[in-house]
């Protein structure tokens, strides 16, 4: 009976403690604890995006390293072979993450699939034709797709929202970095190593970069820390300010219900959540309106220098993001608005589109390459945006990031067959189709603002305690207080303070 009691007291407590703030000594502390996360966290999940996004790009890059022409690949098969890696991408998304968060051990489970991916981009030095490359691009990305959702959930699980966004931009500037960086090596790789042992350039490039990624993923399983509760670095009481500054801003705790069925029921909440729908369209937008950098060698190379020249001018448009980017990012934070910050890139970067398809003169070309990398300040954006629009509780936000990840990502289906051959050099088709998509994304940020306004209200309206509640109010606390295992009193009190972030 006495452990019957102290069990509930302890469930109030926690059901509760959010509605306090945190003290000035926790306030100390969790300067502290961001200071020790940042520093081991960060660095490991920006490496390994690094090596995700060159060993998934690397794929354009060896096209100018005679990859087509060594494997008889027509046009179409190419961009088959382009577009085959995002259908396991997805298939596999939201399985991954709902085992993720089940298993509870993201430094075992994220560095296996890094080493296995290091593994299956290097061997694919040894495909001699199309079939065997379309089977290991299609491997590549069952491989890879539990890394990308799985860290956003990962992270959410020790940053606020507040915190997110920059974190997100910085964790997203090793894309950003690897298009800079990965060109770098394809163009060393093309001067320096074709025809050394009997090799292609393309092939001396998925051996280089695939060996290395599995050396990172094999430092992931031993450097990553798990989750803050059973990190043993962390005191005590740094795992204390970890936990609750989270259930303090999302009104709840961030703790799942008991059992594997949490994860189902995570499932279900975030597929009937208009929130995670809106999201994913606009997410899919961007990600068609980026799908230009999976050409960008072949667009370079329409600017009329050597192949080599071409790989280099691919960097200093990514150089340029990742610092921008950064600062973008920065400043959402610190003005705490998701909305300005995702719609004022899609203006400048349809200029970009329209200037690409209209000029021949290469100043203005390039410059416009610069202009059509602002969608790209747009993806930390949603990133964040997700994280505040769909906080608690952990299984809901992790099948909330693979189910958006895996609609986004279809996008890279079909985009790939809008730059054809026969559009060179404009390619007017793939680019007009960037400025519709871009324009769907605009339209998905006002339904998400329109909608999160009204949420908002309805949260004021849950903190007049003196205020009778309409059927659909009441209706919607009975279902939070159904997830939470709480009195509609209890669901009441837990939306104290908490506001969706616009």
């Amino acid at each position: 009976m006495a452990d019957e009691l102290k069990a509930e007291a302890s469930q109030d407590e926690l059901q509760t403690s959010h509605i306090a703030k945190l003290s000035p000594e926790e306030l100390v502390l969790e300067k502290k604890l961001r200071r020790k996360v940042d520093l081991r966290i960060m660095p490991v999940v920006i490496t390994v995006y690094l090596m995700n996004y060159i060993d998934r790009n690397n794929y354009a890059a060896a096209r100018l390293q005679g990859l087509e022409e060594d494997l008889n690949l027509t046009d179409s098969q190419y961009q088959t072979g382009l577009s085959i890696l995002f259908v396991a991408y997805i298939l596999m998304q939201v399985p991954s993450n709902l085992l993720l968060n089940y298993i509870g051990r993201p430094s075992l489970y994220l560095g296996f699939f890094t080493f296995a991916w290091g593994l299956v981009s290097a061997l694919t030095c040894l495909v001699t034709n199309y079939g065997q490359i379309v089977a290991c691009r299609f491997l590549l990305g069952l491989v890879e797709a539990p890394f990308f959702a799985g860290v956003l959930f990962y992270l959410s699980k020790w940053y606020t929202k507040k915190e997110l966004a920059l974190r997100m931009s910085i964790f997203y500037s090793g894309s950003l970095v690897s298009g800079a960086f990965g060109n770098l090596i394809a163009a060393g790789i093309l001067s320096g190593l074709a025809g050394k042992r009997g090799l292609s350039p393309w092939q001396w490039l998925y051996i280089i970069e695939g060996a290395i990624t599995c050396f990172v993923g094999i430092v992931v399983v031993f450097v990553l820390p798990d989750f803050p509760d059973t990190w043993s670095a962390l005191s005590p009481e740094l795992k204390a300010v970890a936990q609750r500054r989270l259930a303090i801003e999302a009104a709840e705790a961030d703790v799942d219900v008991g059992g594997g069925m949490s994860q189902w029921t995570g499932l279900k909440l975030a597929m009937t959540d208009p929130k995670t729908y809106i999201l994913a369209v606009a997410y899919m937008a961007i990600t068609g309106a980026s799908g230009f950098q999976n050409f960008f060698p072949s667009l370079t190379d329409t600017l009329g220098y050597n192949k080599t020249i071409s790989l280099l001018l691919v960097a200093p448009p990514y150089v340029f993001m990742v610092f921008y980017s950064l600062a973008h990012s920065a400043m959402s934070d610190r003005m705490g608005n998701r909305f300005w910050f995702f719609i004022y890139p899609v203006p400048i970067s349809i200029v970009g589109f329209v200037v690409f398809m209209t000029t021949t003169s290469f100043a203005a070309r390039y410059f416009s390459i610069f202009l059509a990398m602002f969608v790209f300040t747009m993806m930390g954006t949603c990133y964040s945006w997700v994280a505040s629009a769909l906080p608690r509780p952990p299984a809901k936000r992790a099948a909330a990031y693979a189910f958006i990840n895996s609609v986004g990502n279809s996008a890279s289906i079909w985009t790939p067959y809008t730059f054809r051959v026969q559009d060179v050099p404009y390619y007017r088709t793939a680019f007009g189709t960037c400025i519709g998509l871009q324009l769907l994304a605009a339209a998905m940020a006002l339904t998400l603002r329109f909608y999160l306004q009204r949420q908002n209200k309805q949260l004021e309206r849950f903190e007049d305690a003196e205020m009778e509640l309409s059927e659909k109010d009441l209706k919607k606390l009975t279902k939070t207080a159904e997830v939470e295992g709480c009195s509609v009193e209890q669901a009441r009190k837990l939306q104290l303070g908490f506001r969706y972030m616009l």
